[in-house]
């Protein structure tokens, strides 16, 4: 048997003590005595004594994120992910001494229990101290897995002079370091760990990414060699390294771990008792999987390291000026990099804090579209809060490690630098290696069952060894003999091959998966896939198309909605034009426009030229931003429609909307265009340039299924010059715009999907949409693909949060269509039957529901169908929120915003093969989601063939293990011929043939078993063993009345060759087949048998060979095997009747008694009644929802859609800050500063664009030199020409200007 799986293979941040006096209230649970909202809940929970304790607990919202800390406990990472409980232990001699004398006396048996809970070695030779004088630290994360670190200490000579160069959070770390030159830290999941004195506990090391203002990153300067070094002695070395194992080590790890120990344990049971030949197919072949584990593991470790380890040259400055060439592992956070012209591999968390690059970010998004980074804000008042540096919401202007800079956008000679925010494993690429390393351990019933199933088999291997232990001490035996046969019971009723016969579905169904185009990186996770009742669904690129193509135009050029133009050739209002043709990320690549396919279909839409700066002009000091133009240029202007992109504000999915500022050649101020969710683009309009009839027009889109993006525009400020704006924050212009309309786009469900959910519903497979986007379009989505039938209703669930201190959180429940056709206004209760309703909501109201009505939590998820504009965090807290009411979740994403729910899932799958899918188990080569059911089917054919595969490993052993006992009665045994027959021959390949069966075609509403302790496997198992015990029990004594019958006497020699043998042995080698067949189920989750040709040959073979054998065999083969002939053919004729009758009895048994669903039907009601905790959360909040008609209270006005979308937005959104006096004195003061800063110059340099998308076009004319300091320009050629749509008349003021930067350094701008 292959033995190369392990033995029961069935299967940040800072330490926080909770004190006892001061109970620990989680945020998401409000102390009662500081509760100042209203929470709403349901009639029947204001007495809940009326309701039982497991239905109670279940309709709280389960515990989801990290546990609640327990009083008096110490924590590192508190709250977060990666919570884990701490304690310290010192070495106590005592304590040592007296484990190692145990483990002499068990010659070493005590080390090896240690060596695989290495948590109570240290609990056992050390004495708990506190963290300050610990030397190890044991820890405890959320899933109960032990860590155990040593903690170091490391000379630090030299401490850091600037506190600014040391993050905030760590500045205990900075005062340990300044009393005496000492970091004491561990390090746990590749992740370190400083002490804090004055603190007094651990805090995690970070980079630079929390608590800065953004103008801290303009400051810095550059590290030199010596802070450097400093810094590298704190942060390490900047690698995130992928360890090889030796073979040594690997060997080692291998043959000390359970399954191979019991090996180990068995084997020299069977030589001690001469089964040779057995004993050393046994050796032969472990050796033979070990050679295998120790190559397929070395194999995998190099692979990753290949993908993951990388290292280069980079230029770093040093202060001013100077800038030298230095390894990437050298670089620590605070170091100024610049990033090459032509691209690179980042090797660092880096903030760009000047000029543009191209990124591809499909290591960590699964977006293989370029996306654009530009430059972190960089605002006059960095002490304002708007000013502070966050990750998340920066992430547009952070170059993330593992992610390729394709190119870099720059102006002159300046260099494109970025700011080196984190390294090593503390970067993104980091935590995704590191997730990896480190996975959530797959908690799965099965795999925990297998392990009490084991535990009952070892119970009646210790009931069999004191009936061995009495009848041979009885018997006179030797107390050599009596210690081998009772030890070789155990390696009989446990058998070794089990774990590598659990994996034999899973291999076939993996090898399935992957013939239809679906690979699998977690093995494991199929078993689990079979289980799934619930799959969420990302909208855009799962289940509609990719691409859209453009619909229509609805402008709003003065408030009031136009007829929508579907033929953008006859658009013709010049800002809606200029929007589409400039608000964008797109970019020239290998001569190319490429970008997001949203900004490709608007950009070709208007028929425009974008236009870059080429490899030729790169080579000198110019400035040309981004030129759009006509394709067709008018005749008597050719140059006054092009227009500059001089600053682009990237798209966030934060603030849903992205923005650029533009300069018409010819127009005498910049203009500003926004674009995005058009709930977003009206909170920031003017009120009266929003039509008034702006919801209903948007829910008349929505509501067919078109994806539909607003516009807006502004024109900035005359004074507004070039140099100030590359100062500005978006906040401060993406304020008071003018609406100008609506963008409408059709996104096409795929063909594929209304079948799978249709196919997934009649399944019982309950199908979620959690999209980011609009909410209306969802829905028409969701009914479009029959996610919701037309007949079901749809409650839309609106949170409002406190608008002030005075203020309560509010919710309500409103119907999304026709509620006053079919309902009174005085009605509140929905009349229908629940089950035929179906929740919707926002991220905005979920934020607020999770945080305000926790109590409610629970029925949102049961009855949630649609979850429109969720974030990445939120889709994974929807996962997470499911998981804990024990559904089995699926998660379907194309990777872009999905990696965090597709890692949380059960089973995620991903429809994109970008490096990101690293995150999803699943990844499916055809981006369609017609690989959701195949991946159920396939999990349910693997689950059901684990199952049968245990219960015939199960039952093959009691078999074998009544068939001992039997002959252990007379003093003899199963030759070791025997053995090997039943063994290797006839177990080993039926349990290998056995999982070759394929899945059924049809996914049925049953879902398959997953429980080993439950009634009707445990029902299943008994009755056969009690089949097969009787058979035996009845061959054994008939045999001894038959006339021709010997009896057998006990010899020296351990010759077991006898009639008892003979009659026990073959009537046991029919009763294995018939096990393999009785448990090789067949619909509704597999084929029938009879589609497995392998399996029926195996068969036919086994039982040709046993006929043969009992029947007449020859002499010699008689002799071979160990064998005392029948003398009697028709004896051996009735045996085979016997044989043939056990196996009737035992299918009969199977197929209508243990499979009868009627009778399972009735043991679960029974359960379910009798045992509370036999029924699921979600079943048990069901039924609540089920018996209360009156909930959920529908809101009895009958108010359009539109007016509460409207309510919920204004509610929503954040007052604009910056229309207070200070933030209009911010503006102000950039606008009006003094000239004092700038030298301008009142020239433009010609232009003569060309006519091609070409990346070499001529841009000759724009060139600006400097010679010797001085700065000259040439003429434009062309007058400056006015754009009467984009401004009033007005000079030009500064239309190219010089201005000196931070450092000291000019800048000649357009």
């Amino acid at each position: 048997m292959r033995a190369s799986l392990v033995f029961l293979d069935a299967l940040r941040i800072k330490t926080t003590v909770v004190s006892p006096e001061r109970p620990f209230f989680h945020p998401l649970i409000l102390d009662p005595s500081e509760a100042k909202v209203a929470i709403v809940t349901p009639p029947h929970f204001t007495n809940l004594d009326q309701v039982s304790t497991k239905r109670r607990s279940a309709l709280m919202m389960a515990q989801t994120g990290p546990p609640p800390m327990k009083a008096g406990r110490l924590y590192v990472n508190p709250e977060e992910e990666d919570q884990m409980e701490i304690s310290g232990f010192r070495p106590h001699t005592l304590k040592t001494a007296v484990v190692w004398f145990f483990i002499i006396i068990t010659v070493g048996l005590l080390r090896l229990f240690f060596y695989w809970l290495p948590h109570l070695f240290i609990k056992a030779t050390h004495s708990r101290c506190s963290l300050a004088e610990a030397t190890t630290v044991l820890l405890k994360d959320q899933w109960k897995q032990w860590f155990n670190s040593t903690v170091k200490t490391e000379e630090q000579t030299v401490p850091f002079k600037n506190s600014q160069t040391v993050h905030q959070s760590q500045t205990s770390n900075e005062s340990a370091k300044q009393r005496d030159g000492l970091i004491r830290y561990f390090i746990c999941k590749k992740i370190k760990y400083i002490w804090d004195k004055e603190m007094k506990e651990f805090t995690r090391l970070r980079g630079f990414d929390k608590d800065r203002a953004c103008s801290f990153f303009y400051q810095q300067t550059g590290l030199a060699y010596d802070e450097q070094r400093k810094r590298q002695v704190l942060y390490g070395i900047n690698s995130i390294r992928v360890h090889v194992a030796p073979i040594i080590k690997i060997l080692f790890k291998e043959v000390l771990s359970p399954f191979y120990v019991f090996q180990v344990f068995s084997v020299s049971v069977w030589f001690a008792d001469d089964y040779t030949i057995y004993a050393s197919c046994i050796v032969f072949i472990s050796g033979l999987s070990i050679i295998i584990t120790i190559y397929q593991t070395r194999k995998m470790q190099r692979a990753l390291r290949s993908t993951i380890t990388s290292s280069t040259i980079v230029t770093v400055c040093r202060g001013g000026d100077v800038y030298e060439d230095i390894s990437s592992d050298d670089l620590v956070p605070g170091d100024v990099i610049e990033v090459p012209r032509h691209g690179c591999m980042m090797q660092c968390d880096a903030v760009l804090v000047s000029g543009n690059c191209i990124v591809n970010e499909s290591m960590l998004t699964g977006e293989s579209v370029p996306v654009t980074k530009t430059p972190l804000p960089n605002p006059l008042h960095a002490s304002s809060q708007e000013a502070m540096f966050d990750i998340k919401k920066h992430s547009r202007h952070i170059l993330f490690c593992g992610t390729h800079v394709i190119q870099t956008r720059y102006y002159g000679s300046h260099k494109v630098n970025a700011v080196v925010l984190r390294s090593g494993f503390l970067t993104a690429k980091g935590e995704l290696v590191r997730s990896i390393m480190f996975p959530k351990p797959v908690d799965f019933k099965f795999n925990r069952d297998t392990y009490w199933f084991i535990g009952i088999l070892a119970f009646l291997a210790s009931l069999g060894f004191i009936y061995t232990l009495i009848l041979m001490v009885r018997n006179g035996d030797t107390v050599s003999d009596i210690i081998i046969r009772t030890l070789d019971l155990l390696t009989i009723t446990v058998p070794p091959a089990l774990p590598a016969a659990l994996s034999v579905g899973i291999v076939f169904a993996q090898q399935r998966l992957k013939k239809a185009g679906i690979f699998c990186i977690s093995p494991r996770g199929i078993n689990i896939c079979g289980t799934i009742n619930v799959v969420c669904f990302d909208k855009t690129g799962t289940l509609t198309e990719d691409g859209m193509k453009m619909m229509a135009v609805a402008p709003s050029p003065k408030g009031v909605f136009e007829h929508e133009i579907r033929n953008m050739n006859r658009l013709h209002n010049q800002l809606i034009i200029s929007a589409m043709a400039t608000c964008h990320s797109l970019t020239i690549i290998d001569g190319h426009v490429t970008g997001d396919p949203l900004d490709l279909i608007m950009f070709e839409a208007v028929d425009w030229v974008l236009e870059e700066p080429g490899e030729e002009e790169t080579r000198f000091d110019m400035i040309v931003p981004t030129i759009v133009h006509p394709r067709v240029r008018g005749g008597n202007q050719p140059m006054g429609e092009d227009i500059g992109v001089v600053r682009q504000f990237t798209f966030s999915s934060s603030l849903q909307r992205m923005s650029v500022i533009t300069r018409n050649l010819g127009a005498n101020n910049f203009d500003l265009f926004v674009k995005g969710a058009p709930e977003m683009i009206t909170s920031l309009s003017k009120a009266e340039t929003v039509p008034g009839d702006f919801h209903d027009v948007l829910m008349a889109y929505t509501q067919h299924g078109y994806r539909v993006i607003a516009l807006a525009w502004k024109a900035l400020p005359q004074k507004l010059n070039y140099a100030k704006l590359q100062r500005i924050t978006r906040e401060q212009v993406e304020k008071d715009l003018n609406f100008l309309g609506l963008l409408v786009m059709e996104n096409c469900l795929k063909p594929e999907t209304t079948p799978v959910i249709q196919t997934l519903r009649e399944a019982a497979i309950r199908n979620i949409m959690v999209t980011g986007d609009n909410m209306l379009t969802a829905l028409s989505v969701a009914r479009e693909c029959c996610m919701v039938d037309r007949t079901d209703r749809i409650v839309l669930v609106q949170a409002y949060p406190p608008q002030d201190d005075n203020t309560s959180p509010e919710i309500e429940f409103v119907f999304a269509d026709e509620m006053e056709k079919k309902y009174s206004k005085d009605s509140i209760a929905l009349q229908l039957d629940n089950d035929r309703f179906h929740f919707a909501l926002t991220g905005k109201s979920w934020a607020v529901i999770r945080q305000h009505f926790p109590d409610l939590m629970s029925k949102i998820v049961v009855k949630g169908t649609v979850f429109a504009r969720m974030g990445p965090e939120q889709k994974a807290q929807l996962v997470e929120s499911l998981q804990a009411l024990d559904y089995f979740v699926g998660m379907c994403g194309d990777g872009a915003n999905d990696c965090g729910a597709l890692k949380t899932a059960h089973a995620g799958i991903s429809l994109s093969e970008a490096e990101a899918s690293v995150a999803s188990p699943f990844t499916s080569k055809k981006p369609t989601i017609e690989c959701v059911p195949n991946v159920i089917r396939q999990g349910r054919a693997a689950l059901v063939t684990s199952f049968g595969i245990f219960k015939f490993m199960a039952c093959y052993s009691l078999t074998q293990f009544i068939s001992v006992l039997l002959l252990y009665w007379i003093g003899a045994n199963l030759t070791d011929t025997d053995f090997l027959i039943i063994d290797l021959f006839i177990v080993t390949t039926l349990s290998i043939t056995f999982g070759r069966t394929g899945p059924c075609e049809e996914l049925v509403k049953e879902l398959p078993p997953f429980s080993l302790i439950a009634a009707a496997p445990i029902m299943s198992i008994l009755a056969q063993i009690a089949i097969q015990l009787a058979t035996q029990v009845y061959c054994f004594l008939h045999v001894l009345r038959q006339p021709w019958f010997v009896p057998y006497i006990d010899n020296e020699d351990d010759n077991y060759v006898s009639y008892e043998n003979s009659a026990v042995f073959l009537v046991s080698s029919y009763q294995y087949i018939t096990l393999a067949v009785a448990f090789s189920k067949g619909a509704p989750f597999r084929k029938p048998i009879f589609s497995n040709y392998l399996f029926l040959m195996n068969i036919a073979i086994c039982l040709v060979g046993c006929l043969w054998v009992t029947i007449q065999p020859p002499q010699g083969l008689a002799d071979i095997i160990e064998l005392l002939v029948f003398p009697s053919i028709p004896y051996a004729m009735v045996h085979v009747g016997i044989a043939l009758f056990n196996c009737l009895l035992s299918i009969l048994v199977e197929t209508y008694v243990m499979d009868n669903t009627s009778l399972q039907g009735s043991c679960r009601n029974f359960l379910k009644h009798s045992l509370p905790s036999a029924q699921t959360k979600y079943a048990a909040i069901e039924e609540d929802i089920a018996g209360n008609p009156s909930w959920p209270p529908v809101s009895q006005s009958a108010v359009s859609l539109a007016v509460v979308f409207q309510r919920l937005d204004s509610a929503h959104h954040v007052p604009k800050d910056l229309n207070t006096a200070p933030g209009k004195e911010i503006l102000e003061d950039l606008i009006e500063d003094s000239d004092s800063e700038t030298r301008s110059i009142k020239s433009l340099s010609g232009v003569t664009p060309g006519h091609t998308q070409n990346a070499a076009a001529s841009y000759t004319q724009r060139q600006l030199s400097t010679e010797g300091g001085h700065h000259n320009t040439e003429q434009f050629e062309t007058p400056l020409l006015s754009d009467g749509a984009a401004n009033s008349s007005g000079g030009i003021d500064n239309p190219v200007v010089t201005s000196f930067d931070d450092n000291g350094r000019y800048t000649t701008f357009l």
